[in-house]
């Protein structure tokens, strides 16, 4: 781009990250949709569970199986470029799946498209945009775009579960096929490639600040897969990968997508289920804040520990409570203090355990393992509600990965070791 003005001087890397936010609700609202949508397929089509469930499975783990690669992308073909694509992608992929009347037709859109689009569209998106526009303030900015990827999916939950139960499933899908239209045009005008081509440098920098070199997509290719294989070498990235796998799996993969339909089968209308998914995204704001807090003063291991020990045994709880409104709201607001609370432990213990160098790569590849156990419990967990027709097996199966995630994360060690490269 040539350097166009624009408005805010050096504050319009504020109105980026402002666009930048947008964008990536509008991923996690995609994402969030397939939870809403099990029922209204169910109803209209009579496709079992674990058919439905599969493309939540496949969009899941090609949300987080992309992100390490649209990193290159977008220093190669441009971060604008990139962005307004994904977006375009989005739509499409949603938009068509407004004709499908066969569950791959779900599946090949929602799943394999919706997947790679918005993956694209996901926190290595924030964490680019965050390290061109910012030399200040870069923990509160991160962080910001953080929660519009962890609780954007769960608060845009009640409206679309309101769509859905007035007026089906197509209405939903194409009221995600919208906002992602809406938001590829805005994207691709409001979102330059870098500061130096609006004649500006990053909010922040001082006069002596010199843009780093720009790397090849080879570069960030090689950088990538070199960081994997030698943290691959060693216990402590199977432990932390183990650890983010149950992770995924006891929150976007069972939580996210199947606790609406379990509240469905105990008879809980599906606006009143989705209200309890926002009021988790509500209460993440602060766990993950403190959990930050609580980061940088006690092992983070052992705050790993408490962390997927009580998540464990509130997963074997719940299938056995009451499901009155109270037991649920309490379970709500305590799984959302807990929801993404293990990310700063992790992302601390990968710093030490890899150094400054390959620790945020190597955290990307664990953040990959995240997804992928999301994926497992998407699946999983719809084969056995249609096998058993109920999902006290899944959540108890999910309950005990979480304890062993807390024993497999006293074992990590926290010296940094010497990779060669």
């Amino acid at each position: 781009m040539a350097a166009i003005r624009r408005p805010f001087g050096r504050n319009y890397a504020f109105v980026v990250a402002g666009v930048t936010f947008l964008a990536l609700l509008a991923a996690a609202g995609l994402r969030a949709a397939p939870g809403v949508l099990i029922l209204p397929l169910e109803k209209s089509f009579g496709w079992d569970r674990g058919s439905i469930s599969l493309a939540a499975a496949i969009g899941i783990f090609l949300y987080g199986l992309t992100g390490p690669f649209a990193a290159a992308l977008m220093q190669s073909f441009g971060v604008r470029k990139t962005v307004s694509l994904a977006l375009v992608l989005m739509a499409v992929s949603t938009g068509l799946s407004a004709f499908m009347t066969q569950s791959w037709h779900y599946v090949a859109t929602w799943g394999v498209l919706a997947g790679f689009g918005s993956g694209a569209v996901a926190m290595v998106l924030g964490a680019t945009i965050v390290n061109r526009w910012f030399v200040e303030r870069r923990g509160l900015m991160l962080g910001l775009l953080t929660a519009a990827t962890a609780t954007g999916s769960l608060i845009f939950l009640p409206a679309m579960a309101f769509i859905a139960e007035h007026g089906g499933w197509r209405p939903v899908v194409l009221t995600v096929a919208a906002v992602a239209a809406i938001m590829a045009p805005i994207a691709w005008l409001l979102i330059p490639e870098r500061p130096a081509d609006i004649g500006h440098k990053p909010f922040g920098a001082g006069e002596d600040w010199v843009e780093p070199p720009r790397g090849s997509a080879s570069n960030a290719l090689a950088g990538a897969f070199g960081a994997l294989a030698r943290a691959s070498k060693t216990r402590t990235f199977w432990l932390l990968f183990l650890g983010f796998f149950i992770c995924g799996l006891t929150t976007n993969g069972l939580i996210g997508v199947h606790m609406i339909a379990f509240c469905g089968d105990r008879g809980m209308p599906e606006v009143r289920a989705a209200g309890l998914l926002a009021l988790m995204g509500l209460f993440d704001l602060f766990g993950t804040t403190a959990s930050g807090w609580l980061t940088d003063r006690y092992d983070p291991r052992k705050l790993l520990f408490v962390y997927y020990a009580l998540r464990g045994l509130s997963l074997i709880y719940l299938p056995y409570s009451d499901f009155s409104i109270v037991s649920l709201s309490v379970f709500a607001v305590f799984y959302g203090l807990d929801w993404i609370a293990t990310v700063p432990p992790t992302a601390r213990l990968a710093t030490q355990a890899f150094g400054d160098r390959d620790g945020p790569i190597v955290f990307g590849w664990i953040a990959a393992g995240h997804q992928l156990g999301a994926a497992t419990a998407a699946v999983g967990a719809g084969l056995i509600r249609a096998a058993q027709g109920q999902y006290v097996q899944a959540f108890v199966i999910a309950g005990v990965a979480g304890l062993i995630a807390a024993g497999a994360s006293l074992l990590i060690r926290r010296e940094v070791k010497a990779m060669a490269a």
